[in-house]
């Protein structure tokens, strides 16, 4: 059964275009919130709560006789990425884009809001908008705000956009889909001096390339071949100018594990690993981890539900997720309230955060038509 008709799709390709245009940093998000809160405001308000948190929005729906709160995530942020996609509506905001997709989770979230607001479910729902996502991570201090509390739902249910799958697939799994991450930055502080006197210098250029050159090793040498990790570099930065030995050196990269043991053990290795650089290179070393999120760990019982519902549905095809390496601040809600998350297939030959990524707008309606008969049964 279609809850919305090719109008309704139209207005959703619209706010979505809306909102591709204004891509914000995480916790930055002001006019993405302002843009949002006009929405949820111009729908019909005899159901509806709504509380804000700083960037974020929580919206209340009563349910006619509820037995559960389910909640809906979806999250607002943008990437500082130059958007390429030479589209009518490219971002206006310098250096910004909406290169994961966030604009689609939006426009999806506020149709399944509007369908049930003007048709009252049985049971509560939550739509909980996540600033943040993207960094520093909005996920974890958003679940331990009063307003987030206050509102708790029993279950909740995310979705991600996938650009490798077809439009009109779905795919996900039970137990883990995404993995532990971390950010991961070290600053290298020695002395600085003249090229011609490297004898009076520390040089964190040369320390800062074996540091990066023991770093790699840690995967291979210290962590089990049966467990899936990840480090990679993916940024060094040191000196002023060719003939300067370097005094700070600056190394930037991510950790990625399926298991949680196995990234404590790899954050206990960069640590030891700078500790001896310190003593080789005489140079004092500070670690920052940035952005840590926690695995994506599919509730079992409900993602079995949700996959055989998915099978039964006519309207979308479905397809067995592997594990990814991706990393998603949903998995913090879903430490502490089962769920699950699922990718929605957008067709884009550019992938996540491409500065080219063009999902199928086709998509929206799929999502939209699908999760309101899901709820609805």
């Amino acid at each position: 059964m279609t809850r919305i008709d090719h109008n309704d799709s139209a207005k959703y390709v619209q706010i979505r275009r809306d909102l591709h245009k204004i891509p914000e940093r995480g916790f930055l998000e002001n006019k993405t919130q302002a843009y949002l809160l006009n929405y949820i405001h111009s729908l019909p308000q005899q159901f509806i709560t709504i509380e804000t948190w700083r960037t974020g929005i929580l919206v209340k729906i009563e349910g006619s006789s509820p037995e559960k709160t389910i909640g809906y995530r979806t999250d607002i942020d943008g990437l500082p990425i130059t958007e390429e996609t030479g589209l009518s509506f490219t971002s206006t905001h310098e250096g910004m884009m909406h290169a994961c997709g966030h604009d689609i989770h939006m426009s999806i979230a506020l149709g399944i809001l509007t369908y049930f607001s003007n048709n009252q479910p049985k049971n509560h729902l939550v739509f909980i908008f996540q600033p943040a996502e993207e960094g520093p991570g909005g996920a974890e201090p958003m679940l331990q705000s009063e307003e987030f509390q206050q509102m708790k739902p029993d279950e909740m249910i995310a979705l991600h956009i996938a650009p490798d799958l077809p439009t009109g697939t779905i795919g996900t799994k039970p137990g883990l889909l995404f993995a532990n991450t971390s950010e991961l930055f070290i600053d290298l502080k020695g002395r600085g001096g003249h090229a011609a006197y490297p004898h009076l210098a520390n040089d964190m250029v040369v320390a800062a390339s074996h540091l990066v050159t023991q770093l790699h090793t840690i995967v291979s040498r210290n962590i089990t071949p049966l467990d899936s990790s990840v480090l990679t570099i993916g940024k060094i930065h040191g000196g002023t100018k060719q003939n300067i030995i370097a005094e700070h050196a600056r190394v930037e990269g991510t950790i990625r594990t399926l298991n949680l043991d196995s990234m404590k053990n790899v954050k206990k290795r960069i640590e030891n690993i700078c500790r001896g650089i310190e003593e080789s290179f005489e140079c004092q070393i500070t670690i920052d981890y940035g952005a840590n999120y926690c695995q994506v760990y599919n509730d079992e019982k409900l993602t079995k539900q949700f996959i055989d519902f998915v099978k039964r549905n006519g309207s979308v095809q479905f397809v067995q997720s592997e594990k990814a390496m991706t990393g998603e601040d949903f998995g913090y809600f879903l430490e502490e309230i089962p769920g699950f998350m699922f990718w929605l297939g957008v067709n884009s030959e550019s992938g996540l955060h491409s500065s080219k990524l063009n999902a199928d707008e086709d998509a929206i309606h799929v999502a939209i038509n699908l999760i309101i008969e899901y709820i609805e049964r």
